[in-house]
């Protein structure tokens, strides 16, 4: 291999020279000239902070831009009675680097080029504009054990709304950002309520319904073939739906595009259309008591009706009732049992067992105190039982919690489909009498369930 001489160095394989190093690609800066202009003024000559932040119920962020009184709130809403709402994350902005979330303050870019503009061109037309957005991911609340992360999320959400909203620079926008699994969290609309609050807007004829709107990512739409993704749920379609507003996606609002179909995740009033719920006087009841004294055994998956059936039909006929819910064991739960049937009371085990080793262990007890055992199968599917939960859960009156139980995560659905087992006569029961699922109460009550809560 030949070598120049003198350098003992092989020779290139061609006569170019060696490159310069690559310049460094040079970001896109998110931080305004007037920004930069304010960090170097004396503190007593600096503008009064725009951004302000408080928390309502430990769950609820709230973020102002603009400084405007109350009094001058109660004006402003009163001159600004249409609502231009968003969502936050995929529909105002995109994660400057490609990822689904970003990875911190400064990770953000517009959406689309023409959003700033159109938040602008909004303003000016006189609609009061706001930020109202889910974000399970920050936590409000103090856990020692994850306080640091918890406290860097908090910092990066509040940091990067910030600078989205100093760069937009309108007179007064704000932000309702939902942390917890409450009324808040869309579709339900603790955030709408809030925001109308906010502005002294909170009366019927405040707020022009028909010239508002929302524009979300969530609108469940479906997948294109080698193209868009399928939408993560539907959630902000259902918030327009439950608030009464026209839906529009990021994609129909900033793009102009043509609605793509779209499913939703659960609509409760295709239940009732196709009859696996009806109204409580539509439904005969077949059940009666058969035994002088016996043992009746639910079965059913949480939400799917098992303690209001018990309060109207079996409380009447003088059973008793043990729920593990509020006993906490099963021991417990034999115990009281065994006592009621021995003083001569008929007693109800309303709990969900859903597999025969569950059931087998009651059927035992039964044999054990020497009565017969019955059992009563509630039929209503997972997403209908989730759905009725939260409805429960997050309507405290007595008529609709008088237990004030709270909401139960998903995996009680999903843990109890799983184990499930539909019971036989074989395992040693009397009778076994399916309920499906009862709508009761009054017609509020029943036009609040027809709403969109999970």
């Amino acid at each position: 291999m030949p070598t120049t001489a003198g350098s003992g160095k092989r020779s290139s394989s061609n006569d170019r020279g060696i490159s310069p190093p690559a310049s460094k690609r040079r970001q896109q800066s998110h931080t305004t000239s007037k920004a930069v202009a304010n960090f170097f003024t004396p503190l007593s000559k600096k503008e009064p902070e725009k951004m302000a932040w408080r928390v309502v119920g430990d769950s609820l962020l709230i973020g102002r831009f603009g400084i405007l009184s109350a009094l001058h709130s109660a004006e402003f809403g009163k001159i600004r009675r249409k609502v231009a709402a968003f969502d936050f994350d995929s529909t105002l902005v995109a994660s400057a680097s490609g990822k689904r979330f970003g990875r911190d303050a400064a990770d953000w870019k517009w959406w689309h080029q023409s959003v700033p503009g159109e938040l602008r061109r909004l303003y000016e037309d006189g609609y009061l504009v706001a930020v109202i957005s889910n974000q399970g991911g920050i936590s409000l609340k103090s856990d020692p054990k994850t306080v640091k992360s918890d406290q860097k999320r908090l910092a990066d959400f509040k940091g990067k709304v910030s600078a989205v909203l100093n760069q937009l620079d309108l007179p007064v926008i704000s932000v309702y950002a939902a942390t917890g699994r409450d009324l808040y969290r869309k579709p339900r609309t603790g955030m709408w309520h809030e925001l109308l609050d906010d502005f002294d807007m909170d009366h019927a004829d405040t707020v022009d319904l028909e010239n508002s709107f929302f524009v979300g990512d969530a609108g469940g739409r479906d997948a294109i073939a080698g193209g868009a993704p399928k939408d993560h749920s539907c959630v902000d379609r259902d918030f327009a739906a439950n608030v009464g507003i026209p839906f529009r996606t990021p994609e129909e609002y900033f793009l102009h595009e043509k609605p793509r179909p779209f499913v939703r995740d659960f609509n409760p009033t295709e239940y009732l259309q196709e009859g696996a719920v009806k109204s409580t006087s539509a439904i005969p009841i077949h059940f009666s008591k058969a035994n002088s004294v016996d043992i009746v055994l639910f079965c059913g998956s949480p939400g799917a009706g098992k303690s209001s059936f018990y309060w109207r039909h079996l409380q009447p006929l003088d059973y008793g009732r043990v729920n593990q819910d509020i006993l906490k064991t099963r021991d417990k739960c034999a115990k009281a049992a065994s006592e009621m049937v021995k003083e001569g009371t008929s007693v109800v085990v309303d709990n969900t067992n859903p597999d025969l080793q569950t059931r087998q262990y009651w059927v035992n007890l039964a044999k054990e105190l020497e009565v017969p055992i019955r059992c009563v199968l509630f039929t209503a599917p997972a997403r209908l039982c989730e759905h009725n939960d939260t409805v429960r859960a997050l309507n405290l009156g007595p008529e609709v919690n008088p237990e004030h139980r709270s909401i139960l995560p998903k995996v009680a659905f999903s843990g109890f489909a799983s184990r499930y087992r539909e019971p036989s006569l074989s395992e040693g029961f009397q009778d076994i009498t399916k309920i499906e699922f009862e709508l009761s109460g009054t017609d509020a009550h029943q036009e609040m369930w027809r709403r969109y809560w999970v």
